[in-house]
């Protein structure tokens, strides 16, 4: 699976983003996808994951009720619409799809193939 993510930006606070993971190679519908974010100085963390079929999501505490993943497979993409953001949601953000089972998982170990990263900055 290659992954491409693209839609990061230079937003003020109290916008708006919509980031893109296009898939390529093995059968996008196979995998639960995950986006993460790192911020400068800190590790990587969890932000939202969504399962094979998208009827099924999770977030990170701190997005819940801004971000919404969602995904097409028939367009083997994967987004993650981001709204009222913040300063602190500045960070490079990662798409990743996880080995099949189980899914939404938090944890970056259950994700074998990762995209080369977004920056999103939101400026106060």
């Amino acid at each position: 699976v290659q992954l491409q993510a693209s839609g990061g930006g230079l937003v003020q606070a109290g916008g708006s983003l919509r980031l893109s993971c296009a898939s390529s190679g093995r059968i996008f519908s196979r995998h639960g996808m995950g986006w993460f974010r790192q911020a400068p100085g800190k590790e990587r963390e969890f932000v939202a994951t969504i399962s094979r079929t998208g009827d099924s999501t999770r977030y990170a505490d701190p997005v819940k009720g801004r971000f919404t993943i969602s995904r097409d497979n028939a367009k083997n993409t994967v987004y993650l619409q981001m709204d009222s953001l913040k300063p602190e949601d500045t960070a490079v953000y990662y798409c990743a799809a996880d080995r099949g089972y189980p899914e939404l998982q938090r944890v970056e170990d259950s994700y074998d193939y990762w995209g080369q990263g977004t920056q999103v900055t939101v400026s106060s």
